[in-house]
This record gives structure tokens, sequence and C-alpha cells, in this order.
């Protein structure tokens, strides 16, 4: 199980790339746009840097829904391999048996 303080500080990150991600995506395209004056993109380019660094989707890491586990997580299944594995050997999730040989 992760820490508690790592799995809250990562949907603060979330709550922060979802609040921001208009304004970023505004500013990015203003940014990238060549028609547009050097001084626009410029000061563009200056408003991106001063928004929160933990509003850029980058500063995300996906983590398990059950256990927090940052590692071998499934993206289908959001969850990690210990716990898919876990609830694969309770008969929790259909048509998936544990393997032995």
């Amino acid at each position: 199980m992760a820490k508690k303080s790592m799995i809250e500080r990562e949907k603060k990150r979330e709550a922060l790339v979802k609040k921001y991600a208009a304004k970023r995506a505004a500013l990015k395209e203003i940014i990238s746009d060549e028609s547009k004056p050097m001084e626009d993109r410029f000061r563009a380019s200056l408003k991106l840097a001063k928004l929160p660094r933990n509003s850029s989707a980058t500063r995300l890491h996906n983590r398990c829904q059950l256990t927090g586990r940052p590692h071998a997580y499934y993206r289908k299944l959001k969850m990690s391999r210990i716990a898919l594995r876990d609830l694969g050997s309770s008969g929790q999730i259909p048509g998936m048996v544990k393997s032995s040989w």
C-alpha cells in the first residue's frame, strides 16, 4: 500500500491539471501560432511559465485504484499487477484463473 500522502498529492495534481487544462491549451495555441507577433507569443510563454508546475499533465503518474502502487500499472484495468493477481486468485475477475504448472 502506498503512503497516503503520495496518493493525496497525486489527487491534488489531478485537480490542478483539470483546473488549468483550458488555460494551458489556449496559451500553447498562441505560442505555437507563427502568424502572431513575437511579443504576443513571448507574453503567452511568460504566462504559461507562471502557472503552477503541478498543473502540467506530464507531472501526473498512474496509480493503482486499490493500493496506490505506482509501478506495474495496467491502464485498461486501472490497477497494478499485484492487485490484479489477488483479485484473479480470489475469483473476483470473470474469466481469469491463476495459472500454475
